[in-house]
């Protein structure tokens, strides 16, 4: 029977995991600006994500249970106990970094990080309708897509774009609801390498070992057409993309236990919305450009995805008939 977490405790995991939804909004806003300014977004992003496979792996390696965890995992590849493709989340959150560095530094970290929530709610709730990638089966109830409009409809009102801000660059926001659909997909398959592993950390490592060689294949393939900046920045926050991301990983490790999955999804969606809003209105820089329909689509876009978040736990919670 496991311990009753005490409500101080709960309190300030709930604080340091939306404190944690702020660093992904900090971490947007570092690699969009690396990316503008290497004008390389694909190689901020192998920047940023070899950096924390750096930390991740120092950190992980450090304990016995995390090197029994990436060997559990191996094993399991090799005995076909564990599928191929249940390994390749970090892909995801590699798409998501490379989204950062090509696309935040146009859109603006708000409109940015309000696409990405829109398309992680959507992609959370196709998958769990359809029992895809080994999670358990949430039939689409009439709360989960009433949520998933809410969603939206406050992506649609947030854009506030006309033909010509389209021709300027909104259609980038292809980018982050990519980003977004593809982190429901790392959700589900993180799980499942996670408990097999036995060590959250474990299934991390894999995750940014995959990301980085991702990008870095990425890089190659783009640099005869891209090729190489002439000169690095020397901005030294520029280059904290990887370490900030480390941070995060951290967080979310530790209070997963504490708050749950359900805690952790809704306090990291409510940090990186409000994250992203203050950066941009106290930190602005050129995409910026909050106006009271980003406000307005924020809100909304949170609002929606609590419901489909809420929703979901309910129907697991309900007993079988």
């Amino acid at each position: 029977m496991s311990k009753p977490v005490s409500s101080s405790r709960y309190a300030l995991a709930v604080f340091f995991s939306v404190i944690a939804g702020a660093l992904v909004a900090l971490q947007t806003r570092i690699n969009g600006e690396f990316g503008v300014e290497l004008g390389n977004g694909a190689l901020a992003a192998f920047f940023s994500f070899a950096t924390g496979l750096i930390l991740v792996a120092t950190l992980t390696l450090a304990f016995r249970r995390g090197r029994i965890g990436v060997v559990r995992v191996v094993r399991a590849l090799r005995s076909r106990e564990l599928p191929w493709w249940a390994v390749l989340g970090g892909m995801a959150g590699a798409f998501l970094v490379l989204g950062q560095g090509l696309s935040a530094g146009v859109l603006g970290v708000a409109l940015f990080s309000i696409a990405v929530v829109t398309g992680q709610t959507l992609g959370s709730v196709v998958i769990d309708s359809r029992g895809w990638l080994g999670v358990p089966l949430v039939p689409l109830s009439a709360w989960r897509a009433l949520g998933a409009l809410v969603v939206v409809i406050g992506v649609v009102i947030a854009m506030d774009f006309s033909p010509e801000d389209l021709a300027r660059g909104q259609a980038l926001l292809l980018l982050p609801l990519l980003a977004g659909l593809g982190l429901g997909a790392q959700q589900a398959v993180n799980g499942r390498v996670s408990r097999l592993s036995g060590f959250a950390g474990s299934a991390t490592l894999i995750n940014f070992t995959v990301g980085t060689t991702t990008l870095l294949i990425t890089l190659l393939v783009s640099l005869p057409f891209i090729g190489l900046p002439e000169s690095l920045p020397s901005t030294w926050w520029l280059w904290a993309g990887g370490a900030v991301g480390g941070m995060l990983i951290v967080i979310q490790v530790t209070t997963v236990s504490i708050i749950g999955v359900l805690g952790l999804g809704v306090s990291l969606v409510s940090g990186q919305l409000a994250g992203s809003i203050l950066l941009d209105v106290f930190a602005p820089v050129a995409a910026s450009g909050i106006t009271p329909a980003t406000l307005v689509g924020a809100g909304i876009t949170l609002a929606g995805a609590l419901v489909v978040t809420l929703a979901k736990r309910s129907r697991l919670e309900k007993p079988a008939a």
